[in-house]
């Protein structure tokens, strides 16, 4: 009976402390709040969000087939039916290169559409591709490149009627992989415990250990083509440009919480955004060296796990439980007014 008093007095002290901890974060808070929360009429987890050549013309995909559209920018998002075999299809990525977009999801799902998403059409997949596709990345005209949750890289030029492999052996199961602008790719494995990196011309994977005993959560390209990486309990680290092999050292933008750091995105080569648990935002404006929060959207009470901006103007977080949150570039100037 009294090791069971002990431990209950323990889970409730470390409760304490976790209490204590929240409330005293050391880091500045932005002077205004540029994200207004979107409403969106789905539950389904959503996983990606793409715009055609119209900037007001767009659409988000997620679990259960979900697609939705937007033709206002992504103030207002209306939900589209698609005629998939499984209801229950998850749509993981969708992007688009003019008129022409895709969509690739699991079980082995590929869409494809010429008219801005008005019309879409189910392209068959080879049963033996290695792995489900994750990732699709429109190129250009009847041009898209595909990736799977095992780092198998497939490449089309005729309209997805055929498919090229850009690599000749998979990295195996990824809990995360990116594309940078210059068709690069970096995957993290399932367990977080290394990473790969792969870019056009080579044949194969090229593997690498975690530089530290943290597991790593996501790993992500800069415009520049910088490597950056968070990992377990908040930790934040860059490579050094003039050295890839080599990273700089390593950051903790908030010490005192424990929050999970999942997403970076950069708005512009010196203003970077990090989305985390549990409402979790913080933002630097020199590239990483000093950090500040956003607290005001600490109130949405997601996960903050996708940071997508298309431009400096035009950006989204996606969150768990159809949270969407959009970038409002005239925040900034509405606060400067309210302030004088």
């Amino acid at each position: 009976m009294r090791s069971i008093v002990k431990r209950w007095q323990g889970i409730f002290a470390a409760f304490i402390v976790v209490l204590a901890c929240i409330g005293c974060s050391k880091v500045p808070s932005v002077s205004y709040n540029p994200w207004q929360v979107i409403n969106v009429p789905t539950d389904a987890k959503l996983f990606d969000i793409a715009f055609t050549d119209n900037p007001k013309h767009g659409y988000l995909v997620g679990s259960n087939a979900t697609l939705l559209e937007t033709n206002d920018g992504g103030n207002t998002w209306q939900p589209l039916q698609l005629a998939v075999e499984d209801p229950k299809s998850r749509f993981d990525s969708v992007s688009f290169a003019g008129k022409e977009g895709w969509i690739v999801g699991e079980p082995s799902l590929l869409l494809h559409t010429t008219d801005e998403g008005k019309s879409w059409s189910s392209l068959p997949l080879n049963q033996k591709l290695p792995g489900s596709p994750i990732v699709i990345t429109a190129l250009g005209e009847n041009t898209a490149e595909m990736a799977t949750d095992v780092g198998a890289i497939y490449k089309t030029t005729d309209g997805g009627k055929n498919w090229k492999a850009q690599v000749e052996n998979a990295v195996g199961v990824v809990r995360n992989l990116e594309r940078s602008p210059d068709g690069k790719y970096i995957a993290v494995s399932a367990k977080g415990s290394f990473y790969s990196v792969w870019e056009p011309g080579q044949t194969a994977w090229e593997p690498h250990n975690r530089n530290s005993s943290r597991r790593l959560e996501n790993m992500g390209f800069a415009d520049n083509g910088q490597l950056w990486l968070l990992a377990r309990g908040g930790q934040v680290q860059f490579n050094d440009p003039a050295k890839p092999d080599e990273w700089l050292e390593v950051e903790y933008p908030e010490l005192s919480t424990s929050w999970g750091l999942l997403d970076l995105a950069y708005r512009t080569p010196d203003e970077i955004w990090i989305g985390g648990g549990s409402g979790n935002l913080l933002r630097s404006t020199d590239g990483g060296q000093t950090w500040e929060k956003d607290r005001e959207v600490e109130e949405v009470a997601a996960n903050l796990y996708k940071i997508v901006f298309f431009n400096p103007e035009q950006g989204f977080i996606i969150g768990d439980r159809g949270v969407l949150l959009k970038y409002n570039p005239e925040a900034e100037t509405a606060s400067s007014s309210e302030a004088t």
